[in-house]
């Protein structure tokens, strides 16, 4: 939505599909409101309840949306069959920006509207992605979103990156065959290019990161554009008045806690919970709690203050707010950066855990086994870094380093989407490894000719060693015999 509002401010004629109604919108975009029936919500709910209450990584992520969490796929091909949907083939449209989460298979729609296309993944590249534009993988010193390591890493760690990239690169497969047959179930038109071949097609990928300030420094194609902070406003809107009031009132400091829009408070294990509630409840500091059941809260404590839904960018840019505790999502952990909060993560799944591991390699906070606390250890955390500056400097020497570049994440996106526009595609900022084969990208059949060439010249020198051999054995016998005789 950052990237829409953006665009919308720039002028653009904007129309955005989705499934949830957008927190923020520019008055001028038409929306397409497609929400998940009440079955799939539950089912996702339900799934989501159950990955709190566990340890994840990115890989076991990426399995459960091969099945129990599959409903995250399959609502968003039901999507292109609503009727609500199927109206924007009767509009012309000029480009395509699609929100890319494992959703491969609406790139059809771009097919249909005859459009170039924009990928916005909204967190740093990964290997999904790299492929869309051959962004190379590096990955003997970038860790990938499983392999819990900052840079340089050792010869253990980089072993399991490679394991890992291996897992991820199969994964990565079998997503790519499910993608292939909800493509052509949905898109049956006798003209529709092939799903591989419109992923040779985008034109451009926007992403969610600054590698500059948070790393690890990799090498990016010119087609990747780094947008990272987009969702961060230049100027904070003014607060509700009753947060405002609160944190205004928090001479001794604030803290927030939030877990983000997908996994809801209650979900964690009651007794995490609990743990949490004691120790923020016993604070001097003004507490700002992320809780959606407002009904059934932990408890009542004068410090802390519950609500359904917080303005977080906000929030994070008042003087007052001195600590974030979070679940390591990227978005969360930039608007903190951003701000100069330093942080407590908690990670949960997916992209948690990495992002929590980076964030303390910068010395911008501390992490924890959410999993795992004690009141003692929640406690600790949060004392050690509200009480040691050093946390602070650095984060605000973070965020000095974040913001200073030479375009602003609107201004990027602005800029390169008119760029695609004025270029038809812009088809020259491909990498050409887009259009080559696997062998072909890695030299394989090269590989295979010297190889051969290498054996045929082994083999035929020992055939010639042994004709040789054989003459020279075969004069020594001759002469031998002579001299007997």
């Amino acid at each position: 939505m950052s990237t829409a509002n953006a665009l919308a401010e720039a002028g653009h004629n904007v129309t955005v599909v989705s499934m949830l109604r957008p927190k923020r919108m520019h008055k001028d975009i038409h929306l397409i409101l497609v929400p998940m029936t009440k079955e799939q919500e539950r089912s996702m709910d339900n799934t989501m309840s159950s990955m709190a209450k566990s340890k994840n990584d990115i890989i076991s992520t990426m399995f459960l949306l091969l099945n129990d969490l599959g409903v995250m796929v399959n609502t968003q091909a039901d999507l292109l069959s609503d009727p609500r949907f199927l109206r924007i083939y009767q509009t012309k449209f000029d480009l395509m920006i699609l929100g890319s989460f494992f959703n491969d298979f609406q790139l059809g729609v771009a097919a249909k509207l005859k459009v170039p296309v924009i990928v916005d993944f909204m967190i740093p590249s990964n290997i999904m992605i790299d492929q869309f534009v051959a962004n190379p993988f590096e990955i003997s010193y970038v860790p990938n979103e499983s392999t819990f390591a900052t840079p340089p890493m050792t010869f253990l760690k980089r072993a399991e990156n490679m394991m890992k990239h291996v897992i991820l690169r199969y994964l990565t497969l079998r997503f790519d065959y499910k993608f292939i047959e909800i493509y052509n179930e949905i898109f049956t038109e006798k003209d529709m290019p092939t799903l591989s071949e419109m992923k040779k097609n985008i034109s451009l990928v926007f992403v969610g990161s600054h590698l500059i300030s948070d790393g690890p420094i990799r090498p990016l194609v010119p087609a990747l554009i780094e947008i990272g902070g987009i969702q961060v406003k230049e100027k904070p809107d003014p607060l509700p008045q009753d947060i405002e009031q609160f944190l205004d009132n928090s001479t001794q400091g604030a803290i927030f806690l939030s877990f983000g829009s997908n996994i809801k408070s209650h979900m964690v294990k009651p007794e995490i919970v609990q743990i949490m509630f004691n120790v923020l409840s016993g604070l001097k500091e003004n507490i700002i709690w992320k809780w959606e059941d407002l009904g059934n809260t932990p408890g009542k404590a004068l410090n802390i203050l519950f609500k359904r839904w917080l303005p977080q960018d906000d929030i994070l840019a008042h003087p007052n707010t001195k600590l974030f505790v979070s679940h390591g999502g990227k978005n969360s952990i930039t608007e903190s950066q951003y701000h100069g909060v330093p942080m407590v993560a908690l990670p949960i799944f997916g992209d948690h855990p990495l992002n929590a591991a980076m964030m303390v390699k910068l010395g911008n906070g501390v992490a924890l086994d959410l999993q795992t606390i004690t009141e003692d250890s929640f406690g600790a955390a949060i004392k050690e870094v509200l009480e040691n500056d050093k946390y602070r400097r650095a984060v605000e020497k973070f965020s000095a380093l974040y913001r200073d570049r030479p375009l602003t994440p609107r201004q990027s996106v602005v800029f390169w989407t008119n760029y695609v526009l004025r270029h038809h595609g812009a088809p020259h900022l491909q990498s050409p490894a887009v259009h080559m084969s696997f062998v072909e990208l890695h030299n394989l059949d090269i590989y295979a000719l010297v190889l051969t060439i290498l054996i045929l010249f082994v083999l035929l020198t020992r055939l010639i060693g042994k004709l040789v051999l054989s003459k020279l054995l075969g004069k020594a016998k001759v002469f031998g015999g002579k001299k007997k005789q």
